[in-house]
């Protein structure tokens, strides 16, 4: 698919804040995406209808939408939070998001089975981009159909690694050699030469979130040095 192809071997940015953070203002996640997209990004993958239109408006590349609570419950990693329910995939849908990112763990879900949604997503002429945590997640989500599937959420389930500092390579290297879809490394990427690493390993694109549009978590490092 000509999105797809769009995206390979390049560099995806994570244009994300919490409503409590004052980045999420609209003008400033806008200056944002214009900012890391006049830096070479080939896709966004943005939290929310209203920054998806925006972005969409603004735009030609390849937009990945999700949602998140506007607060991650405090049991977050036995939760299924990343675009939930159909509700929530609607709203990316209306908002023309070219790629709907679900959570497609193995976890409890709150309401339709990640089936229903995948169907739904199909229906609608998008992509669907599965969110996983373990090798076993990957390989069930490449059998519901999923047209993608990344490693955004390795490490921060129960049930995945919790020994992980940098990117999950080894999961990487894995769905890579095993699935006949593009695989996306995502996740803990801070340093150019983790990207070339996950090209070498198989990576159809690379989402990099942190360690570019998140100053608080920018400063953090720099600060606890020591």
């Amino acid at each position: 698919m000509d999105i797809l192809k769009k995206l390979e071997k390049e560099i995806i940015i994570s244009v994300q804040a919490m409503p409590n953070e004052p980045l999420y203002k609209e003008e400033v996640l806008t200056a944002m995406m214009k900012s890391v997209v006049n830096g070479g990004a080939k896709g966004l993958r943005l939290a929310g209808a209203r920054d998806v239109k925006n972005a969409k408006k603004l735009f030609d590349i390849p937009i990945i939408g999700l949602t998140k609570p506007d607060k991650l419950p405090d049991n977050w990693k036995e939760v299924v939070y990343i675009t939930p329910t159909l509700k929530e995939v609607n709203e990316l849908i209306e908002a023309d998001a070219d790629i709907i990112a679900t959570d497609a763990t193995l976890r409890p879900r709150p309401k339709e089975s990640l089936d229903e949604i995948i169907k739904y997503i199909k229906q609608h002429n998008k992509l669907a981009m599965a969110d996983i945590s373990t090798f076993e997640e990957g390989i069930k989500a490449r059998e519901l159909g999923f047209d993608i599937i990344s490693t955004t959420l390795s490490g921060y389930t129960q049930n995945s690694r919790q020994d992980i500092i940098g990117p999950d390579f080894e999961l990487l290297k894995q769905l890579a050699k095993e699935l006949d879809c593009p695989v996306i490394l995502e996740g803990r990427i801070w340093e150019p030469k983790e990207v070339n690493k996950a090209f070498e390993l198989g990576a159809h694109s690379v989402v990099i979130g942190s360690a570019v549009t998140r100053p608080k978590l920018i400063t953090k490092r720099f600060c606890e040095r020591g």
